[in-house]
């Protein structure tokens, strides 16, 4: 309280402006005065010079009040106006060879800018609304009570309510609250009221602030057409390649099946129809057999387990796999010193089938398999090259089935690239630009799966 008297007390700043400048000339005033009533004047004199002396002494006076506080008042009023986002005022006076001009120049450009930005974020809001209401998928947008704070035209339509009314319920209330948790992104088999019917819808969670406190941000989108035309096409490979496969296998055991009913149906049979029933026969079950390690490949290829993360040191891993092949030499880079977070029992198997892959290329040419690795930006990137005649076709690499080897089951490189991908890794297969030959390379997150 008594701090706030002694500030009431205090003089106003306009109060001091006038104060000192009376200050600054009564000196030369009553020095004036002074030699005015002093001197040999007739008392008319006196008086009139008196009261013009003092009035131009108050008004220099307010001339200097008015040059220190209107600037001042111009300046409060566009700061005033820059707090309240009306960003047109400008100050007059505005020069940069003063002090004062100089400042009010610094205000008038401030003014520019954040009107040009004003502007700018009103333009990208507009174009964020109205992407927002255009695209195909459900936004919503929940604080952290869980309450609806926004969403999209595409959000209701999927709620089958307007908008007004989904604003402030609960998630629970909503529907949606087990869309809040659990992995993310994952594809979910949920219906909606405005969508009848069981969907497959992709989930997708962010979070973001706004006025300073965390919401979450909850993206759905209809992936149902997308999957099942995704799973149409890869039924229709897959039944592409099993007939191809099943009509090399059966095409042979029927023919030599009517060939060994005729030879039993002659009379009398010939002499050496016992060989040529034992060649048939042998023929059949080679082809079944062929069969069965077809099917048990492709169980192999569908029945793939998760992966059983551990530590895994790159450099004994990569020389282990290089020690295994025996045909040819395989060459080791050295690389960093990295341990990863994953299954070393699946990642052997696929870099087996790659270094396998290049050794069988160079074995006519005799050219030069080489294995190494590289760590940046969290990734493991592991090569392995080869001097043989590169990839005639890559379009099917990675058909399940698809080999170019007489004796090739076609279901290395797409085992091995599940493998990749269960790992939260990529695998790509390419002739290499500068040299003859083929690069596999193989690139998997350091710190594992997320």
């Amino acid at each position: 309280m008594a701090s706030e008297r002694r500030r009431s007390r205090k003089p106003r700043y306009e109060r001091r402006i006038v104060t000192l400048a009376l200050l600054t000339g009564l000196p030369a005033v009553i020095l004036a005065l002074v030699l005015l009533w002093s001197g040999d004047f007739a008392a008319r004199t006196q008086w009139t010079l008196t009261i013009l002396l003092v009035a131009v002494w108050l008004a220099f006076v307010g001339v200097v009040r008015e040059r220190v506080v209107r600037p001042l008042q111009t300046i409060s009023n566009m700061l005033a106006a820059l707090r309240e986002r009306d960003f047109s005022l400008r100050a007059r006076g505005s020069d940069p060879d003063d002090a004062l001009g100089l400042l009010l120049l610094e205000l008038n450009t401030l003014g520019e800018d954040l009107r040009a930005q004003r502007l700018g974020a009103l333009e990208a809001t507009a174009l964020l609304r109205r992407v927002m209401e255009e695209i195909d998928v459900a936004v919503f947008a929940f604080d952290e009570a869980r309450a609806l704070r926004l969403v999209n035209r595409g959000g209701a339509a999927l709620l089958g309510r307007p908008v007004e009314q989904l604003l402030g319920k609960a998630a629970a209330e909503l529907g949606l609250a087990e869309s809040l948790a659990g992995d993310a992104p994952r594809v979910l088999e949920i219906a909606f009221p405005g969508r009848p019917g069981l969907g497959r819808w992709e989930l997708r969670r962010g979070t973001f602030r706004q006025g300073g406190l965390p919401h979450q941000l909850l993206v759905l989108a209809d992936v149902s057409r997308a999957l099942s035309e995704e799973e149409r096409q890869a039924w229709q490979r897959l039944i592409r390649v099993l007939s191809h496969e099943l009509n090399n296998s059966l095409a042979p055991i029927k023919s030599i099946a009517q060939s060994l009913a005729e030879l039993l149906r002659r009379d009398p049979p010939p002499a050496d129809w016992r060989e040529d029933l034992r060649k048939g026969l042998g023929v059949i079950g080679g082809r079944a057999e062929s069969l069965s390690r077809l099917m048990a490949a492709y169980a192999r290829l569908a029945r793939l387990p998760r992966p059983r993360l551990e530590a895994l040191p790159v450099a004994e891993w990569v020389r282990r796999v290089a020690a295994l092949e025996t045909r040819r030499p395989v060459t080791v880079c050295p690389g960093p010193d990295v341990t990863i977070q994953a299954d070393g029992g699946q990642l052997d198997q696929l870099l087996i089938n790659l270094v396998r892959n290049a050794v069988d290329a160079t074995l006519e040419g005799g050219g030069q398999v080489e294995l190494g690795w590289t760590a940046r930006n969290g990734q493991l990137e592991v090569w392995v090259r080869d001097d043989g005649p590169g990839l005639a076709d890559t379009v099917n690499l990675f058909v399940p089935f698809y080999t170019t080897k007489a004796d090739g089951s076609g279901i290395g490189l797409a085992l091995s690239r599940q493998i990749a991908e269960a790992h939260g890794g990529t695998l790509t297969l390419a002739n290499r630009a500068a040299a003859k030959g083929c690069e596999a390379r193989l690139s998997l997150p350091i710190l594992g799966p997320a």
